[in-house]
């Protein structure tokens, strides 16, 4: 089953896509929109065993192969097993999404732990870095391009205070892809980054929270998005209507954030 965009279809068929976090609010978003589109599906997890077991069941009933793989990708022993189950029960990955990260309290430059920066260096920097060395050199041996995605954030451009690990991991995030995107384009693979705002996601709808007024209020839209709108962005990315971009870092947050020339 493929998707119509303004138009144009979003056919992922026979592809075979891994999603980091996949269990986490925007991650399941992505693994429903990524397999509604065609994509055979890895369904990566750190804890959410059951989340991970629904979604698999959601991607077979639509009739796309779909496994769930338990991984810390923060480390290379474990994003290297990964990768070879993804291999032996899927295949070659044409498209990996990167969108875990370790959650934390935010606080100041002068309270935060040494440890939240690290943690922010391990799932933003050095969990792109293994996802990378382990999945794109069979897409180059292959010779038919591939997809790498990261997901950022509106937060690497907004600079807030409280925000000093996070967007230190992000920013360092966005320096690898843009690099990653100049070193692997040769091989027809692109490299890409969605950056969400603050989305309305599952969270949200049980809390009854879908509507924050101080922020909407700041975004040219006037509005929050939704986790669908970061997943429309990434299955797009993922499709071959997106084969001449690459080394794009893109804002999903209804203006809120801007890049300039």
């Amino acid at each position: 089953m493929s998707v119509p965009f303004s138009g144009l279809t979003l056919d992922l068929t026979g592809k075979v896509s891994v999603v980091t976090g996949a269990t986490g609010d925007l991650g399941r978003v992505m693994v429903r929109t990524l397999a509604r589109c065609g994509a055979d599906v890895a369904i990566n997890y750190l804890r959410n065993a059951d989340m991970a077991e629904t979604l698999v069941r959601e991607a077979r009933e639509m009739g796309r192969r779909a496994i769930a793989v338990q991984a810390d990708v923060t480390d290379k022993t474990s994003v290297n097993a990964m990768r070879d189950q993804v291999y032996g029960e899927l295949g070659v990955a044409d498209v990996i999404v990167n969108n875990a990260v370790i959650q934390y309290d935010w606080t100041s430059v002068l309270e935060q732990s040494v440890e939240d920066y690290e943690s922010q260096f391990r799932s933003c920097v050095l969990h792109n870095v293994l996802m990378a060395q382990a999945f794109t050199p069979a897409m180059i041996e292959r010779g038919t391009g591939g997809r790498v995605i990261g997901i950022n954030t509106e937060c690497a451009m907004q600079n807030f205070a409280g925000q000093s690990a996070y967007v230190a991991g992000k920013r360092g995030m966005d320096g690898i892809l843009r690099i990653l995107a100049k070193e692997i384009g040769e091989h027809q693979i692109t490299v890409n980054q969605v950056a969400p705002g603050w989305m309305i996601s599952d969270r949200d709808r049980a809390s009854g929270t879908e509507e924050n007024e101080g922020y909407a209020s700041k975004v040219p839209l006037r509005r929050r998005g939704t986790d669908q709108d970061i997943a429309n962005v990434v299955a797009f990315l993922a499709s071959d209507l997106s084969g001449f971009i690459t080394g794009a870092y893109i804002p999903v947050c209804g203006g809120n954030v801007m890049p300039a020339i």
